[in-house]
């Protein structure tokens, strides 16, 4: 979560990669996470905006209060389209709310006046998960409290941690 990047619309997402890891890692990063998106149905596209992401974070943590499990993981997937494929900022609550509907849930309520629904637990939960595996960066996956990983990942690698767990 990035709570101090610019509200709304954010910055150009290209342009914060480059800023961020420098032009030739992104050459060599983005190639391959299209390859492997491909191979998943995940049609990556990098144009569009990112930005503070504060508010997606609390969709989510009231996705998971409303419904559960079942309608958080609706609504990240809801989330993560609009984002990685659609190109849309999660920095607008009307594209959170759209995203949030997809899945089947009313977000409407969380911009709707009381802008502190799920903030403290959001950052409750940031806390913990920093404190406690040095989480500095997104995406990153935590499998049982033992095995960690950080970036993008193969199936393959992903794979060999379930294999452990069994």
């Amino acid at each position: 979560m990035n709570a101090n990047a610019p509200k709304g619309k954010g910055v150009n997402k290209m342009n914060m990669y480059i800023e961020k890891f420098g032009q030739a890692r992104v050459n060599a990063m983005l190639p391959q996470m299209k390859q492997v998106g491909n191979t998943e149905g995940i049609k990556f596209s990098y144009g569009g905006y990112t930005g503070n992401t504060l508010d997606s974070h609390r969709v989510i943590w009231k996705a998971r209060e409303d419904g559960g499990s079942l309608l958080q993981d609706k609504v990240v997937e809801s989330l993560f389209k609009a984002y990685f494929e659609e190109e849309q900022s999660l920095g607008e609550p009307s594209v959170l709310i759209n995203c949030a509907e997809r899945a089947g849930m009313d977000a409407s309520t969380i911009f709707e006046g009381d802008d502190n629904i799920g903030k403290k637990e959001t950052f409750e939960e940031l806390q913990h998960y920093r404190r406690a595996h040095s989480v500095t960066g997104v995406p990153f996956f935590i499998f049982d409290e033992k095995y960690t990983f950080s970036g993008a990942q193969t199936a393959s690698e992903i794979m060999s941690v379930f294999k452990k767990l069994l």
